[in-house]
C-alpha cells in the first residue's frame, strides 16, 4: 500500500549540484512554512528560519563555513537560497527543534520538486567575530546558536542510485 508522506521521506536526497534555475517564491514560501510547523519541545517554538536569497550575503555566508571546513570551494554546491536555522540557546531542546524545522522543510521541498540538502558548520559560523556580527545585523542575539544550513535550488546533475538501508537499521526486542 503507497502512502504519500512514506513515499517523499524515500525520495528525499540531498543535492549537491545545483543550477542556477530559481525557486519562485510561493514555493520558498511553503518549505518555509513547512519548517514553522516541526515538532518543538514545549510547542517553545526556539527556532528563527533565516532565507538567504540575496547573493552577496550568501557567499560571505559560503566563505565563513568554507573557512571553517579548510576549504576553498563552495559548500553550498552553487545552491541559490541558504536558509540558516538558528534557534534560542536557552530553550532546552533548541538543537532538536532546529533540526526537525529542518527536515520538515527538506521533505516539504521533495514535495514540491524541489532539491535541497543540509549543510553543517552553522553552529561555528555564528560562533565566528564574523558570524556574530551577521547575527546582530539581522537583529538576533548571541543566544541564537546555529543548527544548520538548508540549500534549496534544482539539481543540475542526477543522483547515484540510492543506498540500500543497513540490515540492522532497526531492532525489535
Amino acid at each position: 500500500m503507497s502512502n504519500l508522506v512514506l513515499d517523499i521521506i524515500k525520495e528525499r536526497r540531498s543535492a549537491k549540484s545545483y543550477s542556477n534555475k530559481k525557486v519562485d517564491d510561493e514555493t520558498l514560501q511553503q518549505i518555509l512554512e513547512a519548517g514553522t510547523f516541526a515538532a518543538c519541545g514545549r510547542n517553545a517554538q526556539s527556532p528563527v528560519l533565516v532565507c538567504v536569497k540575496n547573493k552577496e550575503l550568501r557567499d560571505r555566508l559560503a566563505k565563513i563555513n568554507a573557512s571553517i571546513l579548510g576549504a576553498q570551494n563552495d559548500p553550498f554546491y552553487n545552491a541559490p537560497i541558504v536558509v540558516v536555522v538558528l534557534a534560542d540557546s536557552t530553550i532546552p531542546t533548541y538543537v532538536e527543534d532546529g533540526s526537525l524545522a529542518l527536515g520538515n522543510m527538506m521533505l516539504a521541498a521533495t514535495s514540491l520538486g524541489v532539491d535541497s540538502c543540509w549543510i553543517h558548520r552553522a553552529r561555528q559560523t555564528f560562533e565566528t567575530l564574523e558570524g556574530k556580527e551577521i547575527l546582530k545585523e539581522w537583529g538576533l542575539d548571541e543566544k541564537y546558536k546555529g543548527v544548520g544550513n538548508l540549500i534549496l535550488g534544482y539539481k543540475d546533475k542526477e543522483f547515484n542510485e540510492r543506498k540500500p538501508r543497513k540490515d540492522n537499521y532497526i531492532l525489535y526486542k
